[in-house]
């Protein structure tokens, strides 16, 4: 079974939002023969560039990787548990960064926000363009600075892996079910603190 034409992939949504949106999902089933499309990635990363910023800081930095380089193998070394046997399908991975401090010193207080920005951004692009985009926090941040030599001026905040989307049969079998699980988010009501 194909995720590409499963209807439970489809948000339900308390009123219509756009349809990049409601079809946007996180698998872990991509196409590790489908080589990144450079076009799509690069629009993506374009994306991200133009996503709002705190005073126009623009805090996030990237390290870029696609599959079949060293680089893609030293991110692939530095994920922690299963993300390793499924990411390792991704056309690419990218590694995004919030810088702490400006070059001169001055605190970014919100460079990790403008980095979420920057990356969903980058997440709605890739998927209008037809690429997916499965964002992850388990890895070794400290594996990931050493290996990329990065300045300690930066966090190293999550790995996205963006590609082709695969066939769920294709992933290990404890991952099939929770692949296959409708989409869930809690209701809108519930989010809402105020809503004067």
């Amino acid at each position: 079974m194909s995720l590409t034409l499963a209807s439970d992939r489809i948000a339900e949504t308390s009123t219509p939002i756009h349809p990049v949106l409601t079809e946007r999902f996180s698998p872990r089933a991509f196409d590790a023969s489908e080589p990144i499309d450079e076009t799509k990635l690069t629009a993506a990363l374009e994306a991200a560039r133009w996503s709002p910023s705190a005073a126009n800081t623009q805090p996030w930095r990237f390290i870029v990787a696609r599959r079949g380089t060293p680089a893609f193998e030293a991110i692939i070394a530095n994920l922690m548990g299963f993300n390793q046997f499924w990411a390792v399908n991704a056309g690419a991975l990218v590694v995004g960064l919030a810088a702490r401090a400006a070059e001169d010193g001055q605190p970014l207080r919100w460079a990790q926000y403008d980095l979420g920005q920057a990356l969903a951004h980058f997440s709605v692009q890739a998927h209008s363009d037809g690429l997916h985009v499965h964002q992850m926090g388990g890895f070794d941040a400290d594996g990931l600075r050493a290996a990329f030599a990065v300045d300690d001026r930066f966090d190293l905040v999550s790995v996205t892996a963006v590609g082709v989307l695969g066939d769920v049969d294709d992933l290990p079998e404890n991952t099939r079910e929770r692949e296959r699980a409708p989409r869930t988010r809690l209701p809108l009501e519930d989010l809402l603190l105020v809503n004067a």
